[in-house]
């Protein structure tokens, strides 16, 4: 199973940019994604992986990091096996690697977790990278 995340970039501070994290692979079943809570992760040079947004397996549900509040909204389409990150009024200091991850472990459809370790499965980074 592989997590392919794609639309990072360069824009200017107030800006907007999307990601998308598709997953797929030889031995995943696409109804397998529906079972995936998913979140997105950062991390900046010389700092932590930070927790930036998750959503539930049912995507009735998100949490968002305190940083990215009313700014950034996570989304789901089960259909295209595929997680978003809608960015707006992005900041310097969203200037980060970002990352999908899956928690594949059996749970509830309305759990969110916004913890790391929660997550089994790792996308490679896409940069974001905002101007001042």
């Amino acid at each position: 199973v592989q997590l392919q995340a794609s639309g990072g970039g360069l824009v200017q501070a107030g800006g907007s940019l999307g990601l998308s994290c598709v997953v797929s692979g030889r031995a995943f079943s696409g109804r397998a994604f529906s079972r995936y809570g998913m979140g997105w992760f950062r991390q900046a040079p010389g700092k932590e992986r930070e927790f930036v947004a998750a959503i539930s397996r049912s995507g009735t549900n998100s949490v968002y990091g305190d940083s990215v509040k009313g700014r950034f909204t996570i989304s789901r389409d089960n259909a295209k096996n595929t997680v978003y990150l809608q960015m707006n009024s992005l900041k310097p200091e969203d200037t980060a690697v970002y990352y999908c991850a899956a928690d594949t472990r059996f749970g509830s459809n309305s759990y969110v977790g916004a913890v790391l370790n929660e997550y089994d499965l790792w996308g490679q980074e896409t940069q974001v990278t905002v101007s001042s």
